[in-house]
């Protein structure tokens, strides 16, 4: 009975943020998943336990059962309803713009439980988390490439202790595309090619969130800064500036051991140690960087 009492409770203030309606112009997707997801990292008594984005038209919103609030966002504006806000209407926090300035002004991009740290990420990228799905997208944009050596921007969580779970993720790339730079000299394979080849790696010791995670992107880099070295000529032909663009999709799926697949690397999330995949053989990047 208090169970049903508790979730009648939680279907009238629903119909109450529902019935709030003034038409507005529409927010975009990524910019509400930050808002919400930054409200969860920074305020985790009055928004615990990440929950998933419902849609109502006009309404996106999370509902925190433990706590009985709602956060939604209409049209370009933030409110909030249950707990300390009362329940006779949503309270007003501010339009969406003035939000996400305040909120990038705190050096957050939005907390993504999947993803170890989100605040580095480079300037222009945005990462979002609704349920299971992850995406991570430059909105249209080629933004500075950052340091070519990490670009993993999706770790997972470090755990406390190893959970024994292992996760085999696939990244298959739909498109990709270069503009720019030309690259034709015979009998040398070209290094971009590298990055239109679908990838797969294994996960040791992975938060059980990794399972059946799926992450999305649609990431542009500008490489120019890299490449303004390098002269034209010798089959290099170069006209800044130079881009490097893809659109891929990974899929996550449990795996009893990581060394018995056919992954390109192997990552221990509780000791960060890496190993590579050499010929069907996995080394130790520690070992590989002895031998040279």
């Amino acid at each position: 009975m208090k169970y049903c009492i508790k979730s009648l409770i939680s279907s009238f203030y629903l119909f109450v943020l529902l019935c709030s309606f003034s038409p507005v112009s529409a927010a975009t997707t990524n910019e509400i998943e930050t808002v919400f997801n930054w409200a969860e990292s920074n305020f985790p008594e009055l928004f615990p336990n990440h929950q998933a984005t419902q849609m109502i038209d006009p309404w996106a919103f999370r509902f925190y059962p433990s706590t009985g609030i709602y956060t939604g966002v209409k049209g370009n504006e933030v409110f909030v309803l249950g707990g300390p806000w009362g329940t006779e209407s949503p309270t007003f926090v501010g339009t969406l713009p003035n939000v996400l300035a305040q909120i990038q002004g705190s050096g957050g991009n939005g907390n993504v439980p999947a993803c170890r740290d989100t605040v580095d990420i480079p300037s222009g990228m945005v990462i979002t988390q609704s349920g299971n799905v992850v995406n991570i997208t430059t909105n249209g944009q080629c933004i500075p490439i950052p340091d070519i050596e990490d670009t993993n921007f999706c770790e997972p969580p470090a755990p406390l202790e190893p959970t024994g779970i292992s996760i085999l993720s696939t990244a298959n790339i739909t498109t990709f595309q270069t503009t720019g730079i030309i690259i034709d000299l015979p009998g040398i394979p070209n290094p971009f090619d590298s990055f239109a080849q679908n990838t797969s790696s294994c996960i040791i010791n992975a938060p059980a969130e990794a399972t059946n995670l799926v992450v999305n992107s649609n990431i542009c880099f500008d490489m120019t800064n890299q490449l303004s070295t390098i002269p034209s000529g010798f089959g290099i032909t170069i006209n800044p500036p130079v881009t490097v663009s893809t659109v891929s999709s990974s899929t996550s799926q449990q795996v009893p051991d990581c060394f018995a697949t056919d992954a390109d690397s192997i990552f221990d999330a509780f000791t960060g140690e890496t190993w590579i995949n050499l010929n069907g053989s996995f080394v130790s990047t520690t070992d590989l960087g002895a031998s040279f």
